[in-house]
């Protein structure tokens, strides 16, 4: 089910980077959400544990090392040279079923180890429940759907990346998907998030960083500055590159509060993941205008669960206020067109971290524009709330 140690997001290669580079003893746990509280059996459990023992398997192969250290310069060469002999360790995947047969899943280590173990749990847990739910594709059918909304990105010039690792139906689905977009949406698709297909199939590989960052930040050094603090460890890393930032990890507004001049002109653009995208597309705009800053030369990404029809009359409302661009998941990795069918909706988020082992462990939240998609403690959520100036 995972192809590769690149088959995965490459954001968790450049947040596990950071983390190496800047904070090598801090750690973290990931914690599992299944936000739809779907039941599974010891069964089902017995093969997810199975699949996990299979990705210590995983290497950096020496292709694969050639095309990282080629193509992906911005991340350090030591970097690179420390996966060569990263392996995934399964007796470090706490997994099991509640008394109502939910499944739980933590991860703790080293934070540049642990994030790493993220996405491809996801895609495992969402592949192995789609066939334990016995769903299954019609070719035929899924590229007729894949067709027709390639067909809206080619007819209204809308540019887009394909974001779908995490959730995809199947490794097999997700691989046609990207092939497919390679054939016929070679102008507007951007690229892939998935850095073993971007290699296979010649495409850019696309990402920057995720919440999991900025809650870091806000465990390790307060609600307060984690925003500030977590763009300036990123430009101290990345120094310009990787420039779209992730903005709603404690809400747009507040990340907008903090952002300064520097921080605007140096990044390239944002990337909206959750509230309405008009509203928060207004609030970037304004504030650019606020510093002087032309709308027009910055970029707004859009991946708050996307289809094409949507992200078309998205693009359309800001046309020549300021550059659009997309990131689409779910929407093309797991569209089996099963009557009735209903994608995985689960997570994998950063729950507590600490800068060392002699630290106290902090627990982290997200707070969301979409109030479904917040995640952690209620405690924290007050704290935060107070000190980031949030209507409860």
């Amino acid at each position: 089910m995972i192809l590769s140690i690149l088959d995965t997001d490459l954001y968790k290669f450049s947040t596990s980077n950071a983390y190496f580079q800047l904070y090598p003893l801090a750690e973290g746990t990931f914690t599992f959400n299944d936000r739809a509280r779907e039941v599974y059996d010891e069964s089902f459990l017995s093969d997810l544990k199975d699949a996990f023992a299979q990705m210590a398997r995983l290497a950096l192969t020496d292709e694969e090392f050639s095309y990282v250290t080629t193509r992906i310069k911005y991340i350090a060469g030591n970097y690179w040279e420390w996966l060569r002999g990263f392996r995934f360790e399964a007796d470090k995947i706490e997994c099991s079923l509640d008394a109502e047969g939910h499944l739980h899943i933590e991860v703790t280590d080293f934070l540049y180890k642990v994030t790493l173990y993220e996405v491809p749990i996801l895609a495992i847990v969402a592949e192995l429940r789609n066939r334990r739910f016995a769903c299954q594709v019609d070719n035929g059918t899924v590229l007729d759907l894949l067709d027709a909304k390639i067909d809206i990105a080619n007819t209204d010039g809308l540019v887009f990346s394909e974001f779908g690792t995490r959730r995809r139906f199947s490794s097999e689905l997700h691989e046609k998907v990207v092939a497919r977009l390679k054939t016929r949406c070679p102008k507007y698709c951007a690229g892939t998030s998935n850095v073993f297909f971007a290699m296979k199939y010649d495409l850019i590989p696309v990402g920057t960083f995720p919440h999991e960052w900025m809650m870091f930040h806000s465990g390790v050094f307060g609600y307060k500055r984690a925003n500030y603090l977590g763009l300036e460890d990123w430009i101290k890393v990345y120094d310009g590159a990787l420039g779209t930032a992730l903005i709603d990890t404690f809400t747009t507004a507040s990340f907008l509060r903090t952002l300064t001049l520097k921080q605007a002109k140096l990044l390239d653009g944002f990337r909206q993941d959750s509230g309405d995208e008009k509203q928060i597309g207004e609030m970037i705009i304004a504030r650019l205008e606020e510093f002087g800053i032309d709308p027009r030369t910055k970029l707004l990404v859009f991946s708050n669960a996307l289809d094409f029809p949507k992200y078309r009359e998205v693009a359309a409302y800001f046309k020549g206020r300021i550059k659009v661009s997309a990131g689409i998941g779910t929407n093309l990795t797991c569209d089996p067109g099963i009557p009735g069918y209903k994608a995985a909706n689960i997570v994998m988020k950063l729950s507590r971290c600490r800068m060392s082992a002699k630290d106290p462990w902090e627990k982290v939240i997200k707070i969301s524009d979409d109030f479904g998609k917040h995640m952690g403690d209620d405690v924290e959520f007050g704290i935060a709330a107070h000190e980031l100036h949030l209507q409860q």
